[in-house]
């Protein structure tokens, strides 16, 4: 048989095989270079072969044209051969075709990371200009004034080009100076706006009557994140903020413990001069500390010849009425001492409530005639004293303070209801509940419905929002990767990052955290475990940040560390660790939706997990849930679309039917539950209302 021949055309020198692989064949790992290679080795049965390119003058050919010429062979296996040829060259340009589809998708993909990364470098550089500025010396909000200066000089520029009238551009400029305060947010991104918009809005600006910016001080025993252990900390937060935000002045005035969380504080400063406060009958002296929180003023009041605040818990001392009327009257020194006149004195539950008899008897006549007070319950838990003439130690008459209400026991009609006092004599309450109306409110309030049904008129409901800034997973500093409704991917990834810190085994199982806040029943909680790990779930437990005098994690660890490596009880609370939390998870298991304040059930939300409450409201709560209270629409999605959802509902759901689990976790992420929504909107009433007062 005679010898097979190769035979290469003389229009142009025969490639390589790695040339035509470098040149025409993109292929992942085991793709058409193996086949290539595999084939080359083959016994050939063509006579000839030439390869030639066909193009306009001396252009180069397209890859893909490669012409084959076999001659004629008088052996009968030649047409075989040749027929398996092409079959062979057909299959090398299918997987070459399809290695290029491959490589076009990546590469979509690729720009379409490229894009993300970006839009997030944008974000992170103006945070560090911002950043930056501060360090520097120049306060954040003087960068933000640059709106200010700008509207002023494109007023000068609609003069000059005829738009608007001298008269009209005095009088532009005389309501933007007048509330200077308020520009930022009210004339945002101004730089972007042609004048004719603009213009539109000035006009409209121009109608609108501008309040007066409110200097609010808040007398209180918490502050999130330097101080909690409840739901006030982060409730004195969330409206500070939202308040200081609108352009008006908030300071906060808290006692100075030294288990403060001193992260929490920017700027701490010791005072280098100290104030006397009345208190047992002498003058003490208090050390002040001043700092900023998350933009709010702080001041700190340390007691120097006390230690009432040198102690390993916030509260649940037997001295507590003691340690905090003290440190109630040391605050309104301070205010008179140091020549503030606020608008409003903030005060909350009974801890701060003695701030409001105090006020009236002492301090209104101390150049303090127009400041007014708000009161805030959190609960109407309250603090009865069974010596009224303690009262005296802060320099009240005990005659001034009321008697307890319908006490169930005669032989204590002589107790005092501080929180009562502070309900009697302010001039506006605010009860916290996210689900009960004001009636239902005063109905269940024990000895203090008779005051509050007295006092009814003056008496608001509020929900609480959530911190927009903090608590948003498209914000937030301490994800892996940040993500939101409309970019999902980053949950998975922070889902994944969260199982290895912990040392769980990477894959599918649905992840059930839980951020104990001491108010969850504990056969509820085991209960919920032992569902969960039926269901295969790994489940998480860590401790809200305060001290608790009992740890629930610690408990139920007891219980099931040796029983299976799916728990994880974190003990401390951590910050980083409690962000991760809220995004890796798909439940988040909350006390009750009962809660004042559902902070972490909103959370839940606002990071694409499904709250599930542990202990179920009763039949008369579950009817008088919403009921006429009017800051209720996020407390109401809340409660309708989660309220009747179990655990084990939960777990089926996540696992039978992911498409609508996932559309309900992207619907619940869009909410609104930031502070500047309709929780504002009551606050800012009640402080407009009493200032006219």
């Amino acid at each position: 048989m005679e010898t097979t021949r190769l035979v290469i055309g003389a229009a142009m020198p025969a490639p390589s095989i790695s040339q035509l692989r470098r040149r025409h064949f993109p292929h992942r790992r085991g793709g058409a270079h193996c086949l290539l290679s595999a084939r080359a080795a083959r016994p050939t049965f063509l006579t000839r072969c030439s390869y030639s390119s066909k193009g306009d003058g001396n252009s180069r050919e397209s890859s893909s044209t490669v012409r084959l010429d076999v001659e004629d062979s008088s052996d009968q296996g030649t047409s075989l051969a040749n027929e398996q040829r092409k079959g062979d060259i057909y299959e090398l340009f299918s997987q070459a075709q399809r290695n290029i589809l491959y490589l076009n998708k990546q590469r979509l993909l690729t720009m379409e990371e490229l894009k993300k990364l970006q839009d997030e470098n944008t974000f992170l550089l103006q945070e560090i200009e911002a950043l930056e500025a501060e360090v520097q010396g120049v306060p954040l909000e003087a960068v933000q004034q640059s709106t200010f200066c700008e509207l002023l000089l494109r007023i000068d520029i609609m003069v000059i080009s005829g738009m608007i009238s001298m008269q009209e551009a005095s009088d532009f400029r005389e309501k933007v100076v007048n509330n200077r305060s308020v520009i930022q947010g009210t004339f945002s991104e101004i730089h972007h706006k042609a004048n004719t918009e603009l213009l539109s809005e000035l006009r409209l600006f121009l109608r609108k009557p501008i309040e007066k910016p409110l200097h609010v001080v808040h007398i209180c025993s918490e502050l999130d994140p330097i101080a909690s252990c409840g739901s006030m900390s982060t409730y004195v937060a969330g409206v500070s903020c939202a308040v200081q935000g609108k352009g008006n002045l908030v300071e906060v005035i808290l006692p100075k413990y030294t288990s403060l969380n001193m992260d929490g504080i920017h700027g701490l400063r010791k005072a280098d001069t100290e104030y006397e406060s009345y208190f047992g009958g002498i003058w003490h002296k208090n050390r002040i500390w001043t700092g900023m929180s998350n933009g709010v003023g702080v001041i700190l009041i340390e007691p120097i010849q006390l230690s009432y605040f040198s102690r390993d818990m916030l509260c649940g001392y037997p001295d507590d009425f003691e340690r905090f009327s003290y440190f109630s009257r040391a605050s309104l020194d301070y205010i008179v001492k140091s020549g503030k006149k606020p608008d409003i004195l903030h005060i909350h539950n009974w801890e701060t409530a003695i701030v409001a008899p105090l006020f009236w008897d002492i301090f209104a006549q101390q150049g303090l005639e127009n400041t007014r007070i708000l009161l805030t319950c959190q609960d109407l838990n309250y603090q009865c004293l069974e010596d009224p003439n303690k009262l005296e130690m802060c320099g009240l008459d005990p005659r001034k303070l009321h008697r307890a209400d319908r006490l169930q026991d005669p032989n204590k009609i002589h107790l005092v209801n501080i929180l009562k006092g502070g309900i009697v004599y302010s001039n506006k309450v605010v009860l916290m509940s996210s689900i009960h109306s004001r009636d239902v409110i005063i109905q269940g309030s024990r000895q203090l419905e008779a005051t509050l049904t007295a006092h009814k008129e003056k008496i608001l409901v509020a929900s609480q929002g959530l911190d927009g800034e903090l608590w948003d997973p498209s914000k937030d500093i301490y994800l892996p990767r940040r993500y939101s409704a409309n970019d999902i991917e980053g949950k998975s990834i922070c889902r994944e990052a969260l199982k290895r810190r912990l040392g769980y085994r990477t894959g599918s199982s649905i992840i059930v955290g839980c951020i104990c806040d001491g108010y969850s029943d504990i056969h509820n909680l085991k209960e919920a475990v032992h569902v969960a790990l039926r269901r295969s779930a790994q489940v998480i437990f860590m401790e809200k940040l305060g001290s608790l005098k009992k740890s629930t994690a610690r408990a139920l660890k007891e219980e099931f560390i040796n029983l299976d490596d799916n728990i994880a009880f974190i003990e401390e609370y951590d910050e980083t660790l409690a962000h991760l939390i809220y995004a890796g998870s798909d439940i988040i298991l909350c006390s009750s939706f009962e809660d004042s304040s559902l902070q972490i059930a909103m959370k839940a939300i606002k990071y694409g997990c499904a709250p599930v409450q542990i202990n179920f409201p009763n039949d008369e709560s579950r009817q008088s849930q919403g009921r006429d209270c009017r800051n209720r629409v996020m407390s109401k999605y809340i409660i309708s679309t989660y309220g009747e959802l179990s655990l084990l509902q939960a777990l089926d759901s996540f696992k039978n039917d992911p498409s609508r689990w996932d559309q309900q976790v992207k619907d619940g992420m869009v909410k609104g539950l930031a502070w500047d929504a309709e929780c504002y909107d009551l606050h800012w009433e009640a402080y407009s209302s009493i200032r006219k007062l």
